[in-house]
């Protein structure tokens, strides 16, 4: 029981998604794809709100952040996964593991408020027009980021804290293919009935919390929506179809985790294929499907792209 975790147990292995050879080939095409394309659209977005002037506001600027954690939320367990799927033997280490854990729950704090930010944004542009500018600041749209990553990491680190001084001395297998706090805190060779329901209440009020407030923000607009003409109602209205698409896919997969009982395995793994590799590239499609100044402005920095590659 020696080390500074008190434990014995150096490495994790998990079970994975799959036996099959067929199905794990599949997995291989589907997950690499849409990585791939994750990458790219949310590269494409940042780039594009960056370098265009047109796009220099505060609803971009939000749009833009989250694309970066978008990023970051394809990169944390898909990679991994990828590279696991034809090992007869999938380990990683307890550092690895306690740090895959870690952004996973710093990049779900950060994505909660900047969603919550995003429908904030919405709702000032909508109720109060007149005073946009002087409301979504540039002050104010640095505090909201500042927050969301507070958020993210105090969220993240107070559960961890728990965890790492766990003794965990076998077994160490996860049936799963990423490391997450319910299914870690089962291997631990101590009693964590307190701690396991403390951390599905604090994820799950927090999944429960900002889904609810950016909910209900929303329903608050659509009224608003409602009294105005015909033509700015449809605009509004397809623009927050898409925000509140994007709000159901991102906490959807965390409220089911963190407050439902006991999942089955098949759709618990499911979902979290769903969460890790297709959201982070739903979100880009969403979003520039809809807006026609954000298509307009990828079609400009596309073709400066392939003007630039030309001449050099």
């Amino acid at each position: 029981m020696d080390g500074a975790n008190h434990s014995v147990v150096s490495e994790f292995v998990f079970l994975g998604l799959t036996n099959s050879w067929e199905i794990q080939l599949i997995l291989f095409v589907f997950t690499s794809t849409f990585y791939v394309a994750s990458m790219m659209g949310n590269s494409l977005i940042l780039l594009t709100v960056t370098s265009d002037p047109h796009l220099h506001s505060p609803m971009y600027f939000l749009l833009a952040n989250l694309s970066f954690i978008d990023l970051g939320a394809a990169s944390v367990a898909s990679p991994k996964m990828v590279y696991d799927l034809f090992r007869k033997r999938k380990v990683i280490s307890f550092s690895g593991c306690i740090t895959q854990t870690f952004f996973i729950h710093v990049i779900g704090g950060v994505e909660g408020v900047v969603l919550l930010a995003m429908a904030f944004d919405r709702y000032v542009a909508i109720c109060k027009p007149l005073h946009y500018l002087t409301i979504m600041s540039p002050r104010m749209c640095i505090s909201f980021l500042v927050a969301a990553w507070m958020t993210g990491l105090i969220h993240s680190t107070v559960q961890l804290a728990f965890v790492v001084n766990l003794p965990f001395c076998g077994p160490n297998v996860l049936d799963s293919f990423y490391c997450d706090l319910p299914r870690l805190l089962k291997l631990a060779c101590t009693d964590t009935y307190q701690l396991e329901s403390m951390v599905m209440a604090n994820s799950g009020f927090i999944s429960v919390g900002f889904f609810f407030i950016v909910i209900i923000s929303y329903i608050v607009i659509i009224l608003t929506v409602q009294k105005h003409s015909s033509a700015g109602s449809s605009k509004a209205l397809s623009t927050l179809s898409a925000h509140i698409t994007v709000v159901v896919l991102a906490f959807g997969p965390f409220i089911f985790f963190y407050t439902y009982p006991s999942p089955s395995i098949s759709l618990d793994k499911f979902l979290a294929i769903f969460d890790s590799v297709l959201t982070p590239f739903l979100n880009p499609v969403i979003y520039t499907f809809k807006n026609q100044e954000m298509k307009v402005a990828m079609k400009r920095v596309c073709r400066q792209l392939v003007s630039y590659r030309k001449i050099s």
